[in-house]
């Protein structure tokens, strides 16, 4: 993922909803939000290139998700980071204890933020510039290629869009779809400056990324309330065009 909203025990009927963006090489192989032949208790989309995945969830009501850092630097790590994800998603094992374990290995992983729900709490953890590990606060953050709740213009406008649909007393996700559509770019005295040229600033600031090579692959909802779970993706090709939909409804068991 590359950009990722969502609200902690913020909403009166769900205790989670994350709303996120994929931005890929539409080159990229990948599959759409499924379960995985490997594990079926485990709902997400597939990498079919490194075979991890960016966003997954499970039956069990855990949900981790994860963006890239952006810094203009080469990688160091050699590992995907879509490892990270279906590793925590699919562990038996307490997030405490998986936590511990990445601590020693966080530095052979791409640059990394990597948020991971479970038992109704939020852990964000990453490994630039230092690894780190933090249980997050109830109430409404953003995250993109920088730290958690870092502002740039594309962050405060989704953590904006959700606090409103909150405020509304929504639960219908299509105003959380069209906010996560949102292709307005941002000036350029509000860029953040991660060392790649003012042309790709400009082309990545917006939320919704439209091009021929590179941009949005998919939109996701992810509602948790105490019956389940709902996970909603919408897939678009080359120049934003439209590839289809998954709209699923998960029991926690």
């Amino acid at each position: 993922m590359c950009l990722i909203a969502f609200a902690l025990h913020a909403h009166p009927r769900f205790k989670l909803v994350l709303v996120a963006n994929r931005d890929e090489f539409h080159a990229r192989p990948s599959a759409a939000a499924a379960f995985h032949s490997d594990d079926p208790n485990v709902y997400g989309g597939r990498d079919l290139r490194a075979g991890g995945s960016w966003l997954s969830l499970s039956r069990r009501g855990r949900v981790v998700a994860v963006t890239n850092v952006r810094v203009g630097l080469p990688e160091i790590g050699t590992r995907s980071r879509g490892e990270l994800v279906q590793r925590l998603v699919r562990s038996q094992q307490a997030m405490d204890c998986e936590i511990e374990r990445l601590r020693v290995e966080a530095g052979q992983f791409g640059r990394f933020n990597l948020l991971a729900f479970d038992d109704n709490a939020m852990h964000v953890m990453g490994n630039h510039p230092v690894f780190l590990a933090n249980r997050i606060e109830q109430g409404v953050h953003a995250i993109s290629n920088a730290g958690l709740n870092t502002p740039w213009p594309k962050t405060l406008a989704l953590r904006s869009a959700l606090s409103r649909w909150i405020d509304d007393g929504n639960d219908d996700p299509q105003p959380l779809l069209c906010a996560l559509q949102n292709n307005a770019v941002a000036n350029d005295t509000d860029l953040p400056d991660t060392g790649i040229a003012l042309a790709h600033e400009r082309l990545l600031s917006s939320a919704f990324i439209r091009g021929p090579d590179y941009g949005t692959r998919a939109s996701t909802i992810v509602l948790l309330d105490g019956h389940g779970l709902r996970c909603i993706e919408q897939r678009f090709g080359p120049n934003g065009v439209p590839e289809g939909r998954s709209d699923l409804c998960i029991e926690i068991g």
